[in-house]
């Protein structure tokens, strides 16, 4: 068995899986400091289907712990950014267009020095150690406890970073160095953004991994615990402190690869409605799809794996006004007060639940609370809901053709079948906890992504060498090596660069080996 577990901004979503057997799924309220919420939910679960902890040989989470740090600004370690490059890139120092809140909030100390590599391995300058030790005085004196360090083309050739991270470390024993070679892509800025946002997450990671697991201990549970990656796939808890940067997107993304697996759909749009918003997506070949741009975080570029996720204020908790000639719903929610505020709940505040009650669309709640809803304002309000979200559906998609819809979320009683542009509109069992039963059934993966030099006649067996080492990535992450497969290949020429220059990214994933298999 194992369990699924999936914290959102207003419910936590838990569910107990026998193979591919739903056994229990509960929907619990999210706590303001998320772990109470759930404690909260595994002892629902233990109360709707009783079984014994000894029994669950994985726990699978997914969380909004460290994104909503960024967004908040808050609980963020103090950290410096260094970046190998001089001469080079004195132009664009580290930290540049960062909003200035968030530069407060990690110190906003950055520094340039020599070192980093052309496109092909060339160097740009020698690493200077001396540079390196002065910072590190610099940095001590100034109590700096995590580091960002980025080099230029990192993904190309690592050995600065390697060898700067090393000076660094003996100067600074007790710093967390983040490395950009590790955290994002090619493309300087957006990776050393990247880097910069996993550094200072770096203690508070240190912190919630150790509480989770420990929460799971207390609650009598000895599995292993995993975190959701923003790319639908695991990754152990060891990692999650290092690198809680690939957390950001696994909410959506968990409900995607849930909606997959209950629709036994592989393209298609999918609707995620939850409490705040309505994230809508697309599936290909199970997976979601990613996001080809820069994603902002909070205000920063950056260029880490994320799905290609359009969100928009339609949620079971947004709050509807009717001053105007027509009714307005959302942007705003009252998250995870539903059950205080919403009308059919016996609170104040006209919500979008209270909508679908009084349109005999959700059985929740005291309907007699909604009964003097005029109908003709209840039903405007549902086709304004299901026009906006119709609208994004629109959006997402990049050809004419028509495609399914699945809609999940506990939120998606919002929204009713009529949705142009699609084939058919599914809603299967279990669709309100779609994004746990995600989070239990992903699988672990790996990835190779960097610029190769492609001569006349190598394309294949350079392509070989990427697909070897994306599938050695996700064995060393815990896949069964039998069950790796290549799910993804990228290419696209770099045209401003000699030598054939050619960026190749491949995925492969593989079902995680859980202790049992062993």
């Amino acid at each position: 068995m194992r369990i699924g577990i999936d914290v959102g901004g207003t419910n936590t979503d838990a569910v107990l899986l026998d193979g591919e057997v739903v056994l229990a799924d509960v929907k619990t309220a999210t706590s303001a400091d998320v772990t109470t919420g759930i404690v909260n939910a595994l002892e629902a679960l233990r109360r709707q289907r009783p079984f014994d902890p000894a029994g669950v040989h994985a726990v699978m989470l997914g969380t909004t712990h460290f994104i909503n740090a960024i967004v908040e600004a808050d609980r963020l370690a103090p950290t410096a950014a260094i970046r190998l490059g001089l001469p080079t890139t004195a132009a664009l120092p580290p930290l540049v267009e960062w909003p200035e809140r968030l530069v407060r909030a990690i110190g906003g100390q950055a520094y340039l020095c020599h070192g980093g590599h052309e496109f092909d391995g060339r160097i740009i300058s020698p690493l200077k150690r001396s540079e390196l030790v002065r910072i590190a005085e610099e940095l001590g004196e100034a109590g700096i406890r995590s580091i960002a360090l980025s080099s230029v083309f990192s993904p190309v050739n690592a050995e600065m970073e390697q060898e700067a991270a090393s000076i660094l470390l003996d100067q600074l024993p007790d710093v967390h160095i983040s490395l950009s070679h590790e955290v994002g892509r090619v493309g300087l800025l957006e990776r050393e953004n990247a880097t910069i946002i996993n550094a200072c997450l770096r203690e508070l990671a240190e912190q919630i991994c150790t509480g989770l697991a420990q929460t799971l201990a207390d609650a009598g549970f000895n599995a292993p615990l995993y975190l959701s990656q923003n790319d639908g796939t695991l990754m152990e808890v060891g990692y999650a402190r290092e690198y809680p940067v690939a957390t950001f997107a696994s909410g959506p993304t968990n409900s995607m690869r849930g909606a997959a697996f209950l629709s036994g759909l592989g393209h298609c749009v999918v609707v995620d409605v939850g409490g705040t918003t309505s994230d809508v997506g697309i599936l290909e070949s199970g997976f979601p799809r990613e996001a080809t741009a820069e994603v902002s975080v909070g205000g920063v570029r950056t260029n880490f794996r994320m799905p290609d996720v359009l969100s928009i204020g339609i949620g079971g908790g947004s709050r509807v006004r009717t001053d105007g000639d027509l009714p307005t719903v959302g942007p705003d929610s009252v998250g995870y007060r539903l059950r205080e505020q919403a009308r059919v709940f016996g609170g104040p505040t006209l919500t979008a639940t209270d909508i679908a009650v009084a349109a005999g669309m959700a059985d929740i709640g005291d309907r007699a609370r909604v009964r003097d809803l005029a109908p003709g304002m209840v039903r405007a309000a549902v086709e304004t809901m299901t026009a906006q979200v119709a609208s994004a559906v629109d959006q997402m998609r990049t050809s004419p053709e028509p495609l399914p819809v699945v809609l999940v979320g506990g939120g998606s009683i919002l929204l009713t079948d009529d949705f142009p542009g699609a084939t058919k509109v599914h809603r299967p069992d279990h669709y309100a906890n779609a994004n746990a039963i995600g989070a239990a059934i992903a699988q672990i993966g790996g990835e190779v992504d960097r610029i190769f030099g492609v001569e006349p006649g190598k394309r294949d067996s350079v392509l070989d060498q990427a697909k070897e080492e994306a599938t050695a990535r996700a064995v060393a992450a815990g896949a069964e090596p039998s069950s790796v497969e290549i799910v993804d290949v990228d290419e696209v020429p770099v045209a401003y660069l000699p030598g054939n220059a050619t960026r190749i990214r491949v995925r492969a994933v593989g079902d995680l080996v859980l202790t049992s298999d062993r």
